[in-house]
């Protein structure tokens, strides 16, 4: 098969393990080229108002979502019954020919053995292109290729609340190396919303009617504006 056959092949089809965040984001960024991204998947808290890890609300996700021109597909869930509610994101997604999920792991194994078990059980493959690069470079790439986030959670234990809304940047790397914060909150430290990537249509407006507190950690009650 010569280079010109192989160009005209299809992609294979994949989603998203979708957040919200930045290393998600960048994840998707880099498969691209790789994958047919077809939708993107994230569980909801029971009431489904929010996202079960970063407490968006859904019309955020959907808002990210819609920009890329993409399908989001969600599943309410408590801890206890993740991976079910995982198992049957996967079901839906298939529903699309999708064979791969991508994820944007950057450690610990925990993580990537987890994400290869479930994909495993639905016939899927899971990739996971950020997998045990340095933080910080993933951090800075993901600014490199004009992804644009501001911090929506932290862990108060590591990050105090005047750390809430910050724009992620070059600056804020530095100063979490500087603290032995891990630079992309891969510790739990803090989380991230994306605002604009390269994928998205335009920027994402946001505005925050507050802080709320939970489980040790702050986080912006975000909403769109």
């Amino acid at each position: 098969m010569d280079r010109e056959q192989l160009s005209t092949m299809p992609k294979p089809r994949a989603i998203v393990s979708w957040s919200g965040g930045k290393d998600c984001c960048l994840a998707l960024h880099r498969s691209a080229d790789r994958f047919d991204i077809v939708g993107l998947i994230t569980t909801m808290i029971e009431d489904g108002s929010r996202s079960r890890s970063h407490g968006l609300r859904l019309s955020l996700l959907n808002k990210q979502a819609e920009s890329m021109g993409l399908q989001l597909f969600t599943e309410t869930t408590t801890w206890e019954s993740y991976e079910e509610a995982f198992a049957r994101l996967l079901i839906r997604s298939k529903a699309l020919d999708a064979s791969h999920v991508i994820f944007g792991d950057i450690y610990p194994d925990a993580h990537k053995q987890w994400a290869e078990a479930q994909c495993g059980k639905q016939g899927m493959v899971a990739v996971e292109p950020l997998w045990s690069e340095a933080s910080e470079s993933a951090g800075r790439e993901f600014l490199a290729v004009g992804g644009s986030a501001v911090i929506v959670t932290v862990r108060e234990e590591k990050l105090d609340a005047s750390f809430l809304g910050r724009r992620y940047s070059a600056e804020l790397i530095e100063q979490f190396l500087s603290m032995g914060i891990d630079p992309c909150g891969e510790r739990g430290e803090f989380h991230t919303f994306v605002k604009s990537s390269p994928r998205f249509s335009g920027e994402i407006a946001i505005h925050s009617q507050g802080i709320h507190r939970e489980s040790g950690c702050a986080a912006l009650d975000l909403s769109l504006a």
